[in-house]
């Protein structure tokens, strides 16, 4: 699984627009967010299983890739309080700097 951080226009259909071309492309979105900063504008962290024929998409489209990362996916038991807690503690014990929830 791979995490692409996409800038985007922070404008009406700048995310429609990104969400097409990746339909026309065949890749499919597991994952993600976007949101909007002040000194950043719009930036999207979407999760793909093929990293890169959605970079190859997103590109041709005229949008740019910040970066790429590999990630850790894990499901949290919504009937047990306390899970992301510890889950985050252990990766901070382990060294890990969490970027992207």
């Amino acid at each position: 699984m791979r995490d692409l951080t996409i800038r985007l226009q922070d404008r009406p259909g700048s995310l429609a627009a990104l969400g097409e071309a990746l339909g026309k492309a065949g890749v499919s979105i597991e994952g993600g967010g976007a949101s909007t900063t002040a000194s950043q504008g719009a930036i999207a962290h979407f999760l793909f299983a093929d990293g890169a024929k959605a970079r190859q998409a997103i590109e041709a489209a005229g949008f740019e890739v910040l970066a790429e990362r590999e990630v850790l996916v894990q499901r949290l038991d919504q009937e047990k309080p306390g899970q992301l807690g510890a889950l985050a503690r252990r990766m901070a014990e382990a060294g890990v700097n969490l970027e992207v929830l």
